[in-house]
């Protein structure tokens, strides 16, 4: 058995007297997540310990705004900075996210203390008729709310109206049905968790939509240096993801990117490589920069800068400045 240094020991010890409360959105999904990673926190005890685990609800600001696109709603952390809040003055003990909300910087005193083996990064079409999107007739409807997604799709299908799509699953589910829209596109991993994937029409190749940083993947996001907590989550950690991830993030921090600007990025580790796919786009989808890097996994985060830097030079410091107008 391995053994265990002395500050996983304390906490596991003080584990055995508390309770360990999870931060989380309210939604369906994200009650999903953070149930799932109750389960997992639970099981990895091995009947070392026990303690009670326990879910805390909080509303986010992107929560609470839902008439308006989120690239209008301006600001980072959307979806996380009330939470992150709980997590520093101590009312939570650690936090479930979708690691594509996380903002490129994280608060000082937080961390990522794990993230879980992934779940597939790609974006899915779900069509009302059951078309592809390359079937959709000219002038078809289709909805989002996300700038990476609609300049995207504009380079694919400019034949198209992309109108805007808020809201949980069940309520973008409900407007497709409704006649609202021809089709929309939406996060597979999201659609598989909730038990939709009977709903999808289609998984959209990397060539057509470019995932966003961290897609698919969950941020267990805990407060640094945390001797009770920190022996709690290591079993979920999954290190290729957190290899991939990081690097992917590491692209997104030298753009300096928020919801307000068309950015994608995907990696991957095949045979010790680690190769890593980036974008950069107006909102209009006509001028598209985009790059791939490899090297070797252990360097995911070198990785991510350089590509960055790449596509910078290329003409992404441009597009990026033109947005911040």
């Amino acid at each position: 058995m391995q053994r265990m240094h002395s500050n996983q020991l304390f906490g596991l010890r003080s584990l055995m007297d508390r309770h360990i409360k999870i931060g989380t959105r309210g939604s369906k999904l994200a009650l999903w997540q953070a149930n799932w990673v109750k389960s997992a926190i639970e099981k990895s005890g091995n009947g070392e310990w026990k303690a009670k685990v326990e879910l805390v609800i909080i509303k986010t600001k992107g929560d609470k705004i839902l008439d308006v696109p989120l690239a209008k709603v301006g600001g980072k952390g959307l979806f996380v900075k009330e939470i992150e809040e709980a997590l520093l003055d101590g009312r939570i003990d650690l936090a479930v996210h979708s690691m594509k909300d996380m903002p490129s910087e994280i608060p000082e005193g937080l961390c990522i203390g794990a993230v879980p083996e992934r779940e597939t990064p790609k974006d899915v079409l779900i069509s009302g008729k059951g078309l592809l999107l390359s079937e959709l007739p000219a002038g078809a409807c289709v909805g989002t709310s996300s700038l990476r997604r609609a300049a995207q799709l504009r380079r694919a299908r400019p034949d198209i109206d992309i109108v805007p799509l808020r809201g949980n699953l069940d309520t973008r589910l409900k407007k497709l049905e409704h006649g609202d829209m021809d089709a929309i596109i939406l996060a597979a991993a999201g659609v598989k968790r909730m038990n939709f994937e009977s709903r999808i029409t289609e998984y959209l190749d990397e060539d057509i939509m470019l995932p966003a940083v961290g897609q698919g993947a969950l941020c267990i996001e805990t407060r640094e240096n945390d001797p009770e907590i920190e022996p709690v989550i290591g079993p979920l950690n999954h290190q290729e993801t957190r290899s991939v991830v990081m690097g992917e993030r590491a692209f997104l921090n030298c753009l300096e990117g928020g919801c307000q600007v068309p950015i994608a990025a995907h990696g991957k580790i095949e045979r010790g490589i680690f190769t890593l796919s980036g974008l950069v786009a107006d909102v209009d989808g006509k001028t598209i920069i985009q790059e791939t890097l490899s090297g070797p996994e252990t360097e995911s985060e070198t990785i991510g800068t350089d590509l960055g830097n790449c596509l910078l030079t290329m003409g992404a410091k441009q597009i990026l400045e033109n947005l911040k107008v």
